[in-house]
């Protein structure tokens, strides 16, 4: 086994040096159970930021599942098996009102890429309302509305960024006043370009933005704002969907609207590539009737038993009601520890979703101060990330089966972290 600088050395040799890597010493990871990442040299890391495994690293019940169909049949989806149509029954039976038709994808990109394919064809427009600082894939399409990282395609001309309100108390008002207007303005200026408007795209979470304490009333008004306007709502579920949230299974429930296209990645399949676009028989009717659309691999008879399998764990496990209960714990935890510190400006999110705002002694967003705190996490032996148009928002999303006492290490270690005011600078 190489390693770890001849092993990046070999892979800036082979993949290039552009792909970024975690932390100042790359962590070397060689195998991984439940919340826990096992390095080369054999130290253990606990995984607060993972939510791609989000019924854990090596679910046996996953693992099973995906073993046992992969050894009975795998094959394209152009033929019938029960197997697939038993998974997008159980999908859809978690969704509520006309969400009951699914297209199945390899990835949260392609997903986003097919909603706003579906969405710019039911509507006759197409522009694209996106939040200013926001990322929903890798693809051409979703480049050139990429606002939360760099990118060399030029922003669309048919795309509008608008900023996400964050505010809670008194604020919240003037706020989500100044907020819905930037909308209005948005609409305004597609119409007037000719480009009209086909969809708002965003994550429910407002993660990429920096878990924004969005005020009362601006999704729903927002929601209200396109639909007037001639739109549809793709909710992107790829961060906030499977009980992230810990509320509902789906964002989108949490923050109170009902989209008309809900695009699902990353934690569908634990890590096994799947993804999906939920939507209406009506909207499917109109899509399907025009466009021969099908994939060889998305949707297959293992990737179906895989998923599956995520939703009886999540379903068998409670977790769903176990992220919403340690959220609470964790935002009433970090409330009070963090009082009387100046560096902590807010805690964020919700659930099994969570961070802390830092900024410097003038207020301002602390992104040096933020990587400090990472840092300090990653040599205490907890995984976590930061966030945010700063990068001054910490990240912490750990697998859903993470259990009390795993939990308490998380945040045991984020407050020592605090506490001592970790410089790696």
């Amino acid at each position: 086994m190489s390693d770890a600088p001849t092993l990046r050395e070999r892979r800036n040799r082979t993949l290039g040096p552009y792909s970024p890597l975690f932390y100042s010493t790359p962590l070397h990871a060689v195998s991984a159970s439940g919340v826990w990442i096992t390095s080369a040299d054999g130290s253990r890391y606990l995984d607060a930021y993972n939510n791609v495994p989000c019924v854990g690293h090596g679910n046996p019940r996953v693992i099973a599942a995906a073993a046992e169909q992969w050894a009975t049949l795998n094959v394209h989806t152009r033929y019938l098996n029960e197997r697939v149509v038993d998974y997008a029954e159980r999908l859809l039976a978690t969704f509520d009102g006309d969400l009951d038709r699914v297209l199945f994808t390899n990835s949260g990109s392609e997903s986003n890429e097919l909603a706003l394919r579906i969405a710019q064809q039911l509507t006759g427009s197409t522009g694209v309302i996106v939040s200013d600082f926001s990322y929903h894939g890798n693809t051409r399409a979703l480049a050139v509305l990429t606002t939360g990282l760099q990118v060399k395609e030029p922003f669309g001309a048919h795309v509008r960024a608008v900023r996400i309100p964050d505010a809670v108390g008194d604020a919240a008002a003037g706020v989500l006043a100044d907020a819905l207007a930037e909308v209005d303005a948005a609409i305004a200026s597609l119409q007037a370009a000719g480009h009209g408007v086909s969809a708002v795209l965003f994550d429910p979470s407002f993660s990429t933005e920096g878990l924004n304490n969005v005020p009362e009333g601006y999704v729903a008004g927002l929601v209200e704002r396109v639909r007037a306007a001639g739109g549809v709502v793709i909710a992107d579920e790829v961060q906030s969907g499977f009980g992230r949230m810990g509320e509902a299974l789906w964002g989108h429930r949490v923050v109170g609207i009902h989209p008309d296209l809900v695009t699902l990645g990353k934690p569908m399949g634990n890590g096994h590539p799947i993804g999906g676009v939920v939507t209406s028989e009506r909207v499917l009717d109109a899509f399907g009737s025009q466009n021969m659309f099908f994939n060889t691999f998305a949707g297959n008879p293992v990737s179906s038993a895989v998923g599956l399998a995520v939703l009886d764990e999540i379903a068998d496990r409670g977790l769903v009601e176990r992220a919403a209960s340690l959220g609470a714990v964790a935002r009433e935890r970090m409330e009070k520890y963090t009082a009387s510190l100046p560096q902590v400006k807010a805690v964020k999110g919700r659930g099994l979703f969570f961070g802390l705002e830092l900024v410097d002694a003038a207020g301002a967003p602390d992104a040096a101060g933020a990587r400090d705190l990472v840092e300090g996490m990653y040599r205490r032996g907890v995984l976590i990330s930061r966030i945010g148009p700063g990068d001054n928002v910490l990240k912490i999303r750990p697998p859903l089966v993470i259990d009390d006492e795993e939990f308490g290490i998380v945040l045991g270690t984020l407050e020592q972290v605090l506490a001592e005011g970790d410089r790696t600078r």
